[in-house]
């Protein structure tokens, strides 16, 4: 959807083929949008011009901020979604959308040919274009697994992509087998809520998009519920009819979304593990078991499920299942996400070796744009490291790659600090104007926020407060050192125990601000010197990003650099020194010698 927007966003003809019409706009596992990264990079998406964090917002059952406890660079926005009315909205999305045709067809072959490249359809008929991309999540070659039945299915019950892959392959792809899995959907009325836990959204909800006026509503709540010992002895005891220990799956299954047997199996020692539930929407009465994928068989998924609290006599609508799919290695791509072999393909999402909805839409954004541009005859936009958390996504893939499905999460970002979602704005939209997909009106928006900001920032440091009684009472009671002598009140922010709104009182001058731009100037201020230092180590970074090495170059004639090095180098062929430090199996030793080579 993304892909195919920007593309046409950018005035190039573009054409968008879906195995189903009905199902543009899929959550085939959680109906949630966002969550620990994941927010940030729906707040990147909207920044650039992109379109799930309008769609999250139109269509929020329940908003939550994770990670208030911690500080602003985790925190990370999270709403469950209506999967049905998200799904109507992307499609209607995509059919409103100008220079843009919506066509149901399963493509079986991507032919590279003198005039372009060729999609055939299932039917027969043949579209030359000037630029393919390839986003098939788990459609390619995807074989759904429970217990000891598998069969040729994409998610959901639809039709698998079987025949791409062996087009794939013949253009010399370097294709592999990846897993993911889905727990079961159970029906609202055979669960009993009395006894679990209940998980409200946020009293003031944040929208996901800039340009959302009035902020989404919290309608429904959801659920903790937590297996037991009981959960355990069920899982353990009927293992070997897993397909994941029988030796039946041979893709390799996400780390950080494991299903439930394997939770038993790693986390042996733990009592008990939490689940949520959640609802799927307003108009149905299906339930979503967070934290609970199986691949188990139907009869025990019934056993192991009713074994939990609140789920003694739970009802499945559908059963939880394994899905395994072909993917690109994705050290095979560039970082425009165009496969370095086949000049005009590119690939996007789970495609790319990745997994996750809001890491699916942020690449096919990305290669939405870099195809367009191609064909513009414009350079691509690769985003860095220090720029967004797409950029290290992307860069993550095509330079380090990915044993299993790459998730998005906070901590593969060394300059968090800078990458906090509240400033995705003051990141990305000026990148977003400048190719075309923010329009005038909302990068004017943008300029004045980002105006009012920095005008209260500077007052902040230009305001002096004197001591008072009140003042010094408040002080104290917040457990900090009173006032003796006038302070600027930008110090006085500084104090951990204090805040801005919580300092109102005592500044009279204090012009009415939005809530998000008070909490920008309070962290700014708070976090000053950090952002500073953070800031001196992304200079130090840019200054190696900017040091191209050329295209040209071989790496045999580098005398001193290792043979690990040069067989990594050759392989991935990076852009620039950054890029090149950042492989595995390059030392700094490599990247030493490789700097003295260019220098000379």
């Amino acid at each position: 959807i993304e892909a195919s927007l920007a593309a046409a966003r950018l005035n190039c003809k573009t054409v968008m083929f879906t195995i189903s019409l009905d199902w543009v706009g899929n959550m085939p596992c959680n109906p949630s949008i966002g969550g620990t990264a994941k927010g940030h990079l729906v707040r990147e998406i909207d920044a650039l011009g992109g379109e799930m964090g309008k769609a999250a917002d139109k269509n929020t059952l329940q908003s939550r901020m994770l990670n208030l406890g911690k500080g602003p660079a985790v925190h990370s926005l999270r709403a469950q979604i209506d999967r049905r009315n998200y799904s109507g909205y992307m499609k209607h999305t995509v059919e409103k959308q100008k220079n843009l045709d919506v066509k149901q067809a399963e493509i079986v072959s991507v032919e590279k040919r003198g005039d372009g490249w060729h999609c055939i359809t299932k039917l027969g008929a043949d579209y030359c274009c000037s630029a393919v991309i390839l986003a098939t999540g788990t459609f390619l070659g995807g074989r759904v697994y429970v217990g000891e039945v598998n069969y040729a299915s994409g998610p959901d019950g639809n039709f698998p992509a079987t025949s791409l892959s062996e087009s794939l392959k013949s253009l010399g792809l370097p294709l592999r087998r990846f897993k993911t899995g889905t727990p079961a959907r159970v029906a609202r009325d055979s669960i009993d809520y009395s006894v679990l836990e209940v998980q409200a959204g946020d009293e003031t909800v944040t929208p996901f998009s800039y340009s959302t006026k009035i902020a989404p509503v919290n309608q429904v709540v959801c659920h903790i519920a937590y297996t037991n010992d009981e959960t355990k002895r069920v899982i353990t005891e009927n293992l070997h009819r897993s397909p994941l220990y029988s030796g039946v799956i041979h893709g390799v299954g996400p780390r950080y979304c494991p299903s439930i047997e394997d939770k038993i199996v790693r986390f042996a020692d733990k009592k008990r593990h939490q689940l949520f539930i959640e609802p799927c929407g307003e108009n149905t009465e299906e339930m979503y078991l967070q934290g609970m994928s199986s691949s188990l068989p139907e009869e025990v998924q019934i056993q192991f499920y009713r074994t939990i609290k609140g789920l003694e006599n739970v009802k499945i609508m559908r059963n939880a299942y394994a899905i395994e799919y072909d993917c690109i290695d994705p050290l095979a791509l560039d970082a425009s996400l165009e496969i370095k072999q086949c000049s005009g393909l590119f690939g996007a999402g789970q495609f790319n070796g990745s997994s996750g909805y809001e890491e699916a839409a942020a690449q096919g954004l990305i290669a939405g744009i870099n195809a367009a541009m191609k064909i513009k005859g414009q350079p691509p936009l690769i985003l860095s490291r220090a720029s967004s958390y797409i950029g290290t996504l992307i860069d993550d893939l095509v330079t380090k790659g990915c044993s299993d499905p790459y998730r998005m999460m906070t901590s593969r970002s060394e300059y968090r600090l800078l990458l906090r979602q509240d400033n995705a704005d003051e990141r990305l939209m000026p990148t977003g104007h400048s190719i075309g997909l923010i329009d005038d009106e909302e990068y004017a928006e943008f300029t004045e926020r980002r105006r009012k900001k920095e005008d209260e920032i500077a007052r902040t440091k230009s305001t002096f407060i004197a001591p008072s009684k009140e003042l010094n009472e408040l002080l104290e009671k917040a457990g900090t050192a009173p006032m003796s002598t006038g302070m600027r009140l930008s110090d006085l922010i500084k104090r951990p125990q204090l805040g801005y709104d919580m300092l109102s009182p005592f500044d009279p001058d204090r012009p009415e601000l939005e809530r998000s731009i008070r909490e920008k100037v309070e962290t700014e201020i708070k976090y000053e010197g950090y952002i500073t230092r953070q800031q001196a180590q992304v200079d130090e970074m840019l200054r190696l990003e900017n040091k191209l090495i050329p295209d040209d170059i071989d790496y045999n004639d580098v005398y001193g650099l290792r043979l690990e090095a040069v067989e990594k180098l050759c392989k991935i062929r990076p852009k620039n020194i950054g890029q090149a430090s950042r492989i595995s199996g390059v030392s700094p030793a490599d990247v030493s010698v490789l700097i003295i080579y260019l220098s000379k």
